[in-house]
């Protein structure tokens, strides 16, 4: 966490006992605000720079860095500053089973029936990008940065059907590799025949146009996946697709996989957030 922090400080011109409250504020947006870290995140971010300007003061830092710029954020922000508070630390949003099935049925509407060269591209990326997050548990940032490479296709259990993904570590989690389910590899690979086809230039499994290959913008990826939800006849998108992420980690866990395994395929090292994985299974709700 730290390092990622110093990565992006030094790339800014910012020094330690100069910090201000806007450039904590910054660097957590630039790791994707709210729609990419937890409030705990950033609580559990904002106390271990605290306490390194408190090491710093306590050998003798200047006298400037007196001023603290982690309680002049927390301050402004009562959503990170009451994280670990238990009315702040709701359960995970997800799709229930009824939801989820009718996605499945909607993306999986898409694959062949007529050559891939007539498909709309984006329609097929679309389908394909929410199918990852809700049959590989990736999340919308890993969704916009993976590229082929990162597809693995050989050593599966059906030929040329892609299995697992290679995800890159970040400042919230490790580099991993994590499953794919059967009918989203399935949906992947039909979406790779179209990119093929049409001749999608570019590294980026999710390019951003047909003509550059560029990578998918927040924004664009975002509103792509909320015509998903309502084209399926999903009309509540107010939790966002990182909905998918955590519903495919409960359908593991209630299906008996361990959860070491599943925080694994999660890049998950927060117990916390097993934690609360595991209290929605106790619940008498219904999430397969």
């Amino acid at each position: 966490m730290w390092s990622a922090f110093t990565v992006w400080a030094v790339g800014n011109g910012l020094a330690i006992d100069t910090l201000r409250a806007e450039d904590l504020e910054s660097y957590l947006e630039s790791r994707g605000g709210a729609d990419e870290l937890s409030a705990r995140y950033a609580w559990r971010f904002l106390r271990l720079v605290g306490r390194v300007l408190g090491l710093r003061r306590r050998a003798g830092a200047p006298a400037r860095a007196i001023n603290d710029p982690v309680e002049i954020l927390l301050a402004r922000r009562p959503d990170i500053r009451f994280a670990n508070a238990a009315a702040a630390d709701p359960l995970p949003e997800f799709l229930p089973a009824s939801e989820a099935k009718l996605l499945v049925t909607y993306l999986s509407a898409v694959r062949p029936g007529r050559s891939a060269a007539a498909q709309q591209w984006s329609e097929v990326r679309n389908r394909a990008s929410i199918g990852l997050m809700l049959g590989a548990g990736v999340t919308p940032g890993e969704i916009r940065s993976l590229e082929l490479d990162d597809v693995v296709v050989d050593g599966g259990h059906s030929k040329g059907v892609p299995w697992k993904l290679r995800v890159d570590g970040n400042g919230n989690a490790p580099a991993r590799e994590t499953p794919i389910a059967r009918w989203a590899g399935q949906l992947l690979q039909y979406w790779l025949q179209v990119r093929s086809e049409q001749r999608v230039p570019g590294q980026m499994v999710f390019p951003s146009t047909k003509s550059t290959g560029k990578p998918w913008g927040k924004v664009a990826q975002y509103n792509a996946a909320c015509e998903v939800f309502r084209s399926a006849g999903i009309d509540d998108v107010a939790g966002g697709s990182f909905r998918l992420r955590h519903t495919f980690a409960l359908r593991q866990l209630k299906r008996g996989r361990a959860p070491e395994d599943v925080a694994r395929w999660l890049g998950v090292i927060d117990p916390a957030v097993m934690a609360r994985y595991q209290r929605v299974i106790t619940a008498p709700i219904d999430v397969v």
